[in-house]
Parts: structure tokens; C-alpha cells; sequence
């Protein structure tokens, strides 16, 4: 919703001047100038940024605003929590001043101290209610020697350090480009004939820069290729923000870049050859949130149209946004050799894993998941693996069978062989928000009716089923068929039992219980220490692996809020009155070098072995 004095908007410029007020205080300064504000001006600042959907409250780092028009201050009212009124006139420029204080390491608000400076619109700049929609400009001046300026924004006037004007067309533009400022490694290559930059902060000296740039064109040109075929694609450069830290993971995507963080230790390390599984997981990052470019930046969900900065923006679509994202990161590097089938399998076994040790999988369906990001997602507690279900995996999950299903409907020799990469582009091709019923309609221009093994009699009721059902999804089958071995093994003690536990200076803590689990009928409960199992003292968790007795009830020690408790864990034998719930077993998937002919053709076109 707009403002009040929405329809009292001029055609202007919004201009903004943002500098270092301090680096040890973690401050920027920033003003803004409107040249033909409305009477009684209203300001806002965002409380969330697209993509994170969680209640941030970024005005809680602002301070009080001050504000001057004609050289004379004027009042300014806070009248929400991250809105306010300036009583200001319509007939001269209104000038607003205030400080934002910058320490959040992530990638959704900013961030300053003397080694590095970054910042998101959203925690930054104010939005002028009725010129949402006019030309904004922003210069970034004031730095320390030595520092650099990289972002996706328009430069109009800049140095060579990149400080200076910049431009956009819109605040929607303007909060949409992240900007990162210091000492940083920048690299540069073109894909399909578009340049895009890479800047890397805060990596170590023995980086590898050049084999993170090519491995990072190969995946940006086979996702433009995707999408586009010959054709460039809907923006003119891009730009990578990778921010190297002691531990850390995450993106955030934006139109035309993306913010990172990784784990120092992730980037790759010149002289080393065989790539890491923890550059691989980086490679995976950076293939993700490339795909996000246009699977929720482009194609996004109606309720995304346009974006209410005031408030969660509820959708049940983010098993597709977030989810078919997740299924498709890991299948670019698969195909653009970055991986193999091998090490593509073990990725999805990972995800199987991750979903069937969410007993929540049973009571929350993904599209109600996907709805309550904002409440249950992004607030982890020891209950979430009850309470929900992931959006991203499940999501990828609820791609991979569909993808699979949809491959099932001709022989991999026929062509056209109906796929999700069709459904992809006929999604792409409609050039506007969707909701679900697109993406059923995209299913059935793509392949007709679902298989008849689905039980089914349109993808709609299918979606219906995998998506709003709670029933676990048919992916044994599916993989068999694709000629798939999925090999069910004996997961950890602590698993077995339905706890996650941490260890920490010799002491074992369970962090969560999952429901109707050995561990749940013990009494046991988050936060409690365990110390002994059958009077063996218990230190690290292959201490369960040694005394742990399936088969007999043992007396189990435990300590909690500084009360030594005595607890029986009762085998699995004596368990009658309710299911076992923990996860016994490990999924792992292997490619079937016995599967017939039809199972191993289909196969081979999946996987491109």
C-alpha cells in the first residue's frame, strides 16, 4: 500500500549523499534531498528486503532524523515505527539528515569498520512517499584511501575507484542494488558476450581468483544459455559481491548482482587441484542465486507485485522459487562438468536426508511452509524440525519428481521429451507474476496428463498432493526407475534415537528432540547434558556408539539446569505405545550399473552420463 500522499507525487529527482560518518562507531551518513517534496513529506524505511523473508526491523539502527528546507530546520514526527512525517511545504527543497549505524556481518543490512563497508538500499535509504516511482540518484563519496566502490547500479559520473553518482529509475531499482566498499579482489569475465564482475573481500593470499572465475562463466553462461538460447539476457551486467569471512554461508539475490558470504576456508586455494567439498558447496551458492535472476527476481508470485516494504509479504509459492532454485543449482554444476553423476547423487542423497529427518514433513505441508517463512523458517527452535518443513529442500524434492515424472511420459530416445526445463521457459515466457495455476498449466502445455502411476487426473491434483499433501513423496520409485540405486544404512546413534546433539569441551548437548522418538519416550529434552549410558561416562558422540545397547533398557545420566537427573532409555524392544520417530536409517544413492536398458536410457539423458 501506498502512503497517504501518494497522489500528491511530482515527477523529481530523489537524490541521496552517502559517506563514512565513522568507522569504529560503524556509522554512515546519509542525506536526502527531494527538490519537490509533498506537504508534510512521508518517509519510511523498509522492514524487510525481498528475498530474506523475515521482519528485520532495519529502522532500529537509524538515527533521529533532522531536517532543514529554506536553511531553517523542520519538525519531524515519527508516526510508526519505521515511517515519519516531516512538516515541511511543497515549494522548496526539503533536505533530511540522519545516521545509520552499520554492523551486521550478513548479507541483508550493512556493514562498516575499517576494513570493509557494505550496504543494502533497504537498511540505508528512505523511501519519499508519491516518488517511489521517480528517477533516484545516489553519491558515494568520502571513502578512506585505498578503498573501492562495486555495485550493479548505473554510474553516471564516477572516479576510478568507483566513487561518485550513480543512478536509478526507481526505489524499487534502488534498494535492489547492493553495494560493497573497501580493499577488494575484483575479477571480470564476459558470459555470452555480458560482462559481469567478480569482487571478493577479506580472501586469503593463496586464492585462486582465476579458477573461480572460470568455474563461476561456466556456470553463468549454461544458465543464461537456459534461459535464452543465443539471446542476451535482461540485463546488461552483473556483478558478484562475495564477502570471505572465518565461517559463514548464505546469498541474497538481486536483479542484476548478488550479495554472498562464505566460509574463507571455502574459496579455492591456488596449487591445489582437486576442488574441495566445500568449494563445491560455494560453486552451488553461486549457482543458486545466479538462477534467481529470474526464477523470483523476473518470474516472480503475484503477491510479489509490487513489494509492500511495510510488512510480511505472504506467498505459498516459495517451494518453487526457493525450492525448484535449490533442485537446479546443484543440476548446473552437474551439467556443466563442474561435478559428476557421483558426486551429483551424493548431493541429493544430502537433501533426501535433510527432509526425512524433519518429522514435521508429517504435519506441515511445503506451500503451508512456504507461507509461514516469515514465523517458522527464519526463527529456528529445538522444535522446527517438528513443527515445519524446508521449503528449499523439500521444494528441490518436489522439482526432482516432477522433473523425473515428467521425463517417465516418452522414452529418453523420442524427442521432445517433455521435461522441467520446459516448464521452466513456458513460465519465463509469460512474462508476468504467476501463481500456481500457471505452473499447473505450464505442466500440462508441457506433457499433457500426468503419469498414470501418479494416481491422478491433472497436474493440478498432483501439485495438490506433493505440494499441499503431507505424504511423502514417491522418490525410491521414481529413481529406480531412472536406474538409481537407493541404499538404506544405519544412520548414528543419535539419529536412531530421534536427538541432535552437539558436543562443546567435552560435554554432549542435546539441541533437539524430534517427535514420538526413543529419545522423546526417555524424558529427554533439549538443552539437557548428557553425561552417562549405563554408567559409562559419556564425552564425545562416538561414546553413543560404543555403549549404546539397542536391545536392553540402560540407565542413562543426565544434567539439567544444574539438576542431575537418572532417565531410562528403554530399547526399542519395549517400545509398544508409539512409533519410532528417529532416523534410523541414511539414504544413499548410486548410480544402478545393473538397471536395464530403458532405466539407464533415461538415466543418461537426466544425468548426461
Amino acid at each position: 500500500m501506498l502512503p497517504h500522499n501518494s497522489e500528491l507525487r511530482h515527477r523529481t529527482m530523489i537524490n541521496y549523499r552517502i559517506e563514512i560518518a565513522d568507522l569504529h562507531a560503524h556509522l554512515f551518513k546519509v542525506t536526502l534531498t527531494v527538490a519537490k517534496p509533498c506537504a508534510k513529506q512521508h518517509l519510511s524505511l523498509p522492514v524487510w528486503i525481498p528475498g530474506s523473508y523475515l521482519v528485520r526491523e532495519f529502522a532500529r539502527h537509524l538515527s533521529p532524523l533532522s531536517a532543514t528546507q529554506k536553511e531553517l530546520a523542520v519538525p519531524v514526527h515519527q508516526v510508526g515505527k519505521a515511517a515519519w512525517e516531516v512538516d515541511c511545504s511543497a515549494d522548496a527543497p526539503l533536505t533530511v539528515s540522519y545516521e545509520v549505524y552499520a554492523f551486521d556481518t550478513s548479507v541483508r543490512a550493512a556493514f562498516l569498520d575499517s576494513r570493509r563497508g557494505f550496504f543494502n538500499g533497504t537498511s540505508v535509504f528512505l523511501c519519499v512517499s508519491g516518488h517511489q516511482h521517480d528517477e533516484h540518484k545516489v553519491r558515494i563519496h568520502g571513502l578512506p584511501k585505498g578503498w573501492q566502490v562495486a555495485t550493479g547500479l548505473l554510474p553516471l559520473k564516477v572516479t576510478s575507484t568507483g566513487a561518485g553518482d550513480y543512478s536509478a529509475p526507481d526505489y524499487d531499482a534502488l534498494v535492489d542494488h547492493p553495494v560493497e566498499l573497501g580493499p577488494f579482489w575484483r575479477g571480470q569475465f564476459k558470459a555470452r558476450g555480458v560482462p559481469h564482475e567478480l569482487i571478493v573481500s577479506g580472501a586469503s593470499a593463496d586464492f585462486d581468483g582465476e579458477r573461480l572465475l572460470a568455474d563461476t562463466r561456466r556456470i553463468c553462461e549454461a544458465q543464461i544459455m537456459f534461459w535464452h538460447g543465443r539471446r542476451k539476457p535482461p540485463f546488461e551486467r552483473y556483478v558478484f559481491l562475495l564477502n570471505a569471512v572465518e565461517d559463514g554461508y548464505g546469498g541474497l539475490e538481486h536483479r542484476n548482482s548478488t550479495a554472498l558470504i562464505c566460509a574463507r576456508k571455502d574459496l579455492p586455494r591456488v596449487g591445489r587441484a582437486t576442488p574441495t567439498d566445500a568449494y563445491q558447496t560455494l560453486q552451488g551458492l553461486i549457482s543458486h542465486e545466479y538462477f534467481h535472476t529470474w526464477n523470483v527476481k523476473r518470474i516472480k508470485p503475484k503477491e510479489f507485485a509490487p513489494y509492500d516494504y511495510g510488512q510480511e509479504n505472504h506467498t505459498r509459492l516459495l517451494w518453487f522459487f526457493e525450492g525448484f532454485t535449490s533442485y537446479y543449482d546443484d543440476q548446473f554444476l552437474l551439467r556443466t562438468g563442474l561435478i559428476d553423476a557421483k558426486a551429483y547423487l551424493k548431493l541429493v542423497s544430502k537433501t533426501v536426508n535433510q527432509v526425512q529427518a524433519t518429522p514435521g514433513r508429517h504435519r506441515y505441508s511445503v506451500a503451508q511452509a512456504s507461507f509461514d517463512a516469515w514465523t517458522r523458517y527464519y526463527r529456528p527452535d529445538e522444535n522446527t524440525a517438528n513443527a515445519t518443513v524446508s521449503y528449499y529442500t523439500k521444494g528441490a524434492l518436489v522439482a526432482m519428481a516432477l522433473d523425473l515424472s515428467l521425463r517417465q511420459l516418452t522414452p529418453a530416445n523420442e524427442a521432445p521429451q517433455p521435461t522441467l526445463d520446459g516448464v521452466m521457459k513456458r513460465l519465463w515466457q509469460l512474462d508476468r507474476p504467476i501463481d500456481e495455476d500457471d505452473i499447473a498449466q505450464a505442466l500440462e502445455a508441457e506433457a499433457g496428463q500426468p503419469p498414470t502411476a501418479a494416481g491422478v487426473w491433472s497436474w493440478k491434483d498432483l501439485l495438490a498432493e506433493w505440494v499441499h499433501g503431507t505424504r511423502d513423496l514417491p522418490l525410491q520409485a521414481l529413481l529406480t526407475a531412472f536406474g538409481v540405486r537407493w541404499t538404506a544404512k544405519s544412520g548414528s546413534p543419535a539419529q536412531r534415537l530421534g536427538m541432535r546433539i552437539s558436543e562443546s569441551s567435552g560435554a554432549l548437548k542435546v539441541q533437539a528432540v524430534m517427535r514420538g522418538s526413543q529419545a522423546e519416550l526417555t524424558g529427554l529434552s533439549a538443552g539437557d547434558e548428557l553425561i552417562a549410558l549405563d554408567g559409562w561416562r559419556l564425552r564425545r558422540p562416538d561414546d553413543l556408539v560404543q555403549w549404546l545397547d539397542e536391545k536392553r533398557d540402560q540407565p542413562l545420566l543426565i544434567c539439567r539446569d544444574q539438576h542431575i537427573m537418572s532417565l531410562t532409555l528403554r530399547s526399542h524392544a519395549s517400545d509398544t505405545a508409539r512409533p519410532h520417530a528417529g532416523v534410523a536409517e541414511q539414504v544413499v544413492l548410486t548410480v544402478d550399473d545393473k538397471a536395464g536398458t530403458p532405466a539407464s536410457t533415461l538415466r543418461a539423458a537426466w544425468l548426461t552420463l
